[in-house]
């Protein structure tokens, strides 16, 4: 029999965790919970959706698991503030590893951790507890990622590099081998970090700007 599965959340990234355990894990999704205030239908995905403080009297521990499955909103302090409720009531927290990944650092994940499609985590990789790796991402040899990080898509972390708890690392941000990127800094969108980017620290790539000619008198298009 498989185990059973609560997905904290009702937006686009719980029906993501539906759609990816149902089809590409052991698990059998059975509900889903939010906080009462943002309880307003009953039902999601074809599943019944229960306020979480009510969750221990409907979907017990003992018989079930749970994965919250937000984004990085406030720096990840949503999600991690589910993610520490949950442990309190006693839940094992569920991760999801994508079967189209590589993973070769011998399993060295967290909980609560929801890893998409064509990841390549190399050797001597360690990721911590409540961290989203979006698809396509590069983690180099012998990087840590701490608890409660969001690393967006087509991130390259190279060999060696270290990034602090609560982190947000935006698509196609370029990290340079052996450095440290402090606790809840963010990583703009196509940044190149070449040093240590200091705690809370915001790194930002440059924009693109519109040509002085139009698309209409490119001769070569």
């Amino acid at each position: 029999m498989k185990p059973k599965l609560v997905i904290f959340g009702s937006g686009d990234i719980a029906q993501l965790a539906h759609h990816y355990f149902s089809t590409d894990s052991n698990y059998d999704v059975v509900a889903f919970t939010v906080d009462a205030g943002f309880l307003t239908k009953p039902d999601f995905c074809g599943l019944p959706v229960v306020a979480f403080e009510e969750l221990v009297h409907r979907y017990s521990p003992d018989t079930h698991d749970i994965f919250v499955a937000l984004s990085y909103s406030k720096l990840n302090e949503v999600r991690k503030e589910k993610y520490l409720a949950a442990k309190a009531w006693g839940y094992r927290l569920a991760s999801y590893v994508s079967s189209r990944c590589t993973v070769l650092n011998a399993g060295k994940i967290g909980e609560n951790c929801f890893i998409l499609e064509d990841n390549t985590i190399q050797p001597f990789v360690t990721i911590g507890n409540n961290v989203t790796l979006w698809s396509g991402n590069h983690i180099g040899h012998h990087s840590t990622i701490h608890d409660h990080c969001f690393i967006a898509s087509h991130v390259v972390i190279s060999g060696g590099v270290e990034i602090d708890e609560s982190c947000f690392i935006g698509v196609n941000a370029t990290l340079r081998d052996h450095i440290k990127v402090g606790v809840k800094c963010v990583i703009g969108a196509g940044a190149l970090v070449l040093a240590d980017a200091e705690p809370e620290g915001v790194y930002m790539g440059q924009a693109s700007e519109r040509a002085r000619v139009p698309s209409t008198r490119l001769r070569k298009i």
